[in-house]
């Protein structure tokens, strides 16, 4: 989801298909039918097949008139001429053909689309904590756009993903807004987008594509092959103080950049951060605000067990709100929980706005900075960047 870049074809592809495309001149036309039915083989094309076959069909008949005839010059006019037309057409044909196809042969078998076994469905812009399915279900799209589908990555409450292949052989995610009818929604959909582009590449899922008219809205990020870190405690437990320290400088870094950016992130959470080979990413810029409109109040939006005590009471959002969503985060990393529980939502709601967790599951070194980033009040938590120099100090 390692991650997937657009793929650019090295010298040495280059090379073996210009080579691959020479062959039909230096042999004359003969070597025509199996160039080109190599091509249609790793092109995976049936017209390419039929061609091969016809430049077969020429190839053949020129050897069976030539051992037929111990001197062709025996042979009918018309016959002699016919043959000639065909090896001609082999020669000359497969050489233009070959030439065509060069920079389509190195760019356009896609690469194989299936994660090894044992490895766990990847969640890329899902805000849905469930797991996703394996396989395109029925009634998925088969394209999205110039994307093929391979198959579903996850659905939330504005859209759902999927797992596609690019023009290029690389592996993308695209995420399809749900309702397209909805301008509300489609609006939304276009403030992720515009979070994105601002947001430090290094920090989330690059953006590759965009898409957003009345009949079909989509975003496609580079597919970040690893689990999300909801998933990885689920599965492994909690991180030890190690992995911990370094998930925290990964993503408060993450935040930094966020921030920087002018964006509010406002619904970080464990299931938000994918743990790709490089390091974390954050991602889900679902319900993300940009600093200038974070005074806004209104719907609520987040994940009950994340969201800050100033997101359930209505009052100003800005960016203190996701570095307490980040301090419960890693609090769930280093206990397997969330720090005020995840039963009912009147129970968890009462704890974040009037309890103090228990940290002392946490490594010594970093129990002051998320205490700190617990505090009830917004002015008294520090920024993601202070986080950052605190845990390199």
């Amino acid at each position: 989801m390692p991650h997937s870049h657009p793929h650019r074809p090295s010298a040495g592809a280059w090379t073996a298909a210009v080579a691959w495309a020479v062959v039909p001149l230096l042999t004359c036309g003969l070597a025509t039918p199996f160039t080109i039915g190599f091509a249609a083989f790793w092109l995976q094309s049936k017209w390419l097949v039929l061609s091969a076959a016809l430049y077969g069909a020429c190839v053949s008949t020129f050897m069976i008139v030539v051992i037929s005839y111990e001197d062709v010059n025996l042979a009918p006019d018309w016959l002699f001429g016919l043959v000639g037309l065909g090896l001609l057409v082999s020669w000359l044909g497969g050489v233009v053909h070959s030439g065509i196809l060069v920079p389509i042969m190195v760019r356009g078998r896609p690469r194989p689309a299936v994660p090894t076994a044992g490895t766990s469905p990847m969640r890329v812009h899902d805000r849905s904590t469930h797991p996703s399915g394996l396989t395109r279900r029925a009634g998925e799209p088969e394209w999205i756009g110039h994307y093929r589908v391979l198959r579903s990555l996850g659905r939330g409450g504005q859209g759902a993903v999927y797992l596609a292949v690019a023009p290029n052989g690389a592996h993308v995610a695209v995420k399809v807004l749900h309702d397209l009818g909805d301008e509300f929604a489609r609006t939304r959909f276009a403030r992720e987008v515009d979070a994105a582009r601002r947001v430090a590449t290094f920090s989330t899922a690059r953006l590759l594509d965009v898409n957003i008219t009345p009949d079909q809205a989509y975003i496609v990020s580079e597919f970040v092959a690893g689990p999300s870190l909801e998933q990885l405690v689920r599965d492994q437990g909690p991180r030890d103080e190690d992995s911990l320290t370094r998930l925290a400088l990964a993503t408060s870094g993450a935040l930094a950049a966020i921030h920087k950016a002018g964006i509010v992130h406002r619904d970080f959470k464990p299931s938000n951060v994918l743990i790709g080979s490089d390091g974390p990413r954050v991602i889900d810029f679902g319900i993300a605000r940009s600093l200038d409109h974070s005074t806004m109040t209104g719907k609520m939006s987040g994940t009950p067990p994340y969201m800050s005590p100033e997101q359930l009471s209505g009052s100003p959002v800005g960016p203190p709100s996701d570095v307490f969503s980040w301090a419960v985060t890693m609090t769930f990393a280093a206990t397997g929980r969330p720090a005020f529980g995840e039963d009912t939502v009147p129970a968890v709601f009462n704890r974040v706005l009037n309890l103090h967790p228990d940290l002392s599951p946490l490594p010594p070194s970093l129990r002051g900075i998320v205490g700190n980033a617990l505090s009830k009040s917004p002015t008294d938590r520090p920024t993601a960047a202070e986080i950052m120099l605190a845990i390199v100090h």
